[in-house]
């Protein structure tokens, strides 16, 4: 299926682009984030990352569909 990936902080950072549309076959959310991380290496875990589907929090074993968009949303250190 065809989805939008967006990265926020430190995501953005390793993978160079801050979104992009892909194909993939992932089913949950967590699943693609695996996908992306064993593509492109992103130091952190699922458990570090929140997930978002088109603008709405959703767990790890969300269920995506064609047309979603999914962000990725490491902590955010700041002061």
């Amino acid at each position: 299926m065809r989805i939008a990936v967006r990265y926020f902080a430190a995501l953005r950072e390793q993978r160079g682009i801050s979104s992009e549309e892909l194909e993939t076959d992932a089913v949950t959310t967590a699943a693609l984030f695996a996908e992306l991380r064993s593509r492109h290496r992103f130091s952190l875990n699922e458990i570090q990352v929140r997930f978002a589907v088109n603008g709405e929090y959703v767990g790890a074993e969300h269920t995506l569909r064609e047309g979603d968009e999914v962000v990725f949303v490491p902590p955010v250190a700041g002061g």
